[in-house]
């Protein structure tokens, strides 16, 4: 009970609450003060099926445009139990062999969602590679293909047009088996596709190098000063005519900064870089080889750029390193002790 102003009453009394009909009710006078309010408390009851199941939950999936019904449709569910009822049973049956027109939407949209989710990527993503699967599914063209190459694809255009880009050794991870080449034809089939379309060319959003520079710094465990002077010097490298993929300057920039490091090793490879110094040490000639080896190694896997590529994109930059490293992170007698390429 709680105090309210009653009109009739001219006065504060107390008031009784019944959840049932939503009415508030003066004890006094009996005047109904407000009627079918809606109760905004927490609500405990359960509506499962089983009694052994606790979960509150009571509405269903969100609605999904892209299906014929929204997404909405009734689904029958299987009895639990040993006594499970007969008809539910039946008429479960009987839905399974009825023809669903979005049964492979549906498939489609569950294996996008599960690569995206093992990628961690946003629901925008997700709800973008849905649509572009739809456009092309609508087309009738993808009969005979590698389903998971064009699923795999269709994210992968996603990210490069929400601007969340992956590198496809990223998308091929967790691409259920197809292969980079198998993506990298289904991309360029759906752009093809689209675009006669569409009547335009399809929008796939620029990549730059700094859209890969912090997960790949975060996968290495460079601290913030390192990444910061990474990020920088990745911005700076735009203004060089540098003819090598976003990726593979990402790479170089981050083999540059990490040899200027205070603690000099801020690797995650530590124990595989310790035995390459011992070996070293055996063939004293080859010390400084195996060193930079080791250290590309790291970053090569961290990136998915061979040791060869982020040494030739190394190579391309180290004229530049005075311009490129900022003064705050390293002075000029400090780029002495960059490798020399």
């Amino acid at each position: 009970m709680s105090d309210i102003f009653c009109p009739d009453c001219k006065k504060h009394t107390e008031v009784a609450f019944d959840h049932s009909a939503g009415d508030t009710v003066c004890t006094e006078c009996g005047l109904v003060l407000e009627a079918h309010s809606v109760d905004e408390t927490s609500e405990w009851r359960t509506f499962a099926n089983e009694s052994n199941d606790n979960d509150p939950v009571r509405v269903g999936g969100p609605s999904n445009p892209l299906l014929t019904d929204g997404g909405l449709s009734t689904v029958i569910a299987k009895p639990n139990g040993a006594h499970g009822d007969f008809l539910s049973s039946s008429l479960g049956r009987w839905q399974n062999r009825g023809s669903n027109p979005d049964r492979s939407l549906i498939l489609a949209f569950r294996t996008i969602a599960n690569m995206a989710d093992r990628l961690g990527l946003v629901a925008t993503i997700k709800d973008r590679a849905n649509e572009i699967y739809k456009k092309v599914e609508d087309l009738k063209s993808i009969r005979g293909r590698n389903q998971d190459a064009i699923l795999a694809a269709c994210l992968y255009i996603a990210c490069r047009q929400e601007d969340r880009p992956r590198t496809v050794k990223e998308i091929c991870s967790v691409a259920n088996g197809a292969t980079k080449k198998e993506i990298g034809r289904a991309k360029e089939f759906i752009v093809k596709q689209l675009e006669v379309e569409m009547g335009q060319s399809m929008e796939m959003g620029t990549i730059h190098a700094g859209d890969f520079l912090r997960r790949f710094c975060s996968t290495l465990g460079m601290n913030n000063t390192a990444v910061k002077a990474a990020q920088e010097a990745v911005q700076r490298s735009e203004e060089l005519d540098i003819r090598r993929s976003p990726i593979s300057i990402a790479a170089a920039v981050i083999y540059m900064i990490t040899q200027l490091s205070e603690d000099k090793k801020p690797l995650k490879g530590l124990k595989r870089l310790t035995h390459s110094v011992l070996f070293a040490y055996t063939f004293g000639e080859i010390i400084i080889l195996t060193l930079g080896s080791t250290h590309s190694a790291d970053i090569s896997l961290a990136t998915g750029v061979a040791e060869g590529t982020i040494r030739n994109s190394y190579k391309d930059l180290y004229p530049y390193a005075a311009r490129l490293i900022p003064n705050s992170y390293a002075k000029e007698e400090d780029l002495k002790n960059l490798c020399t390429p």
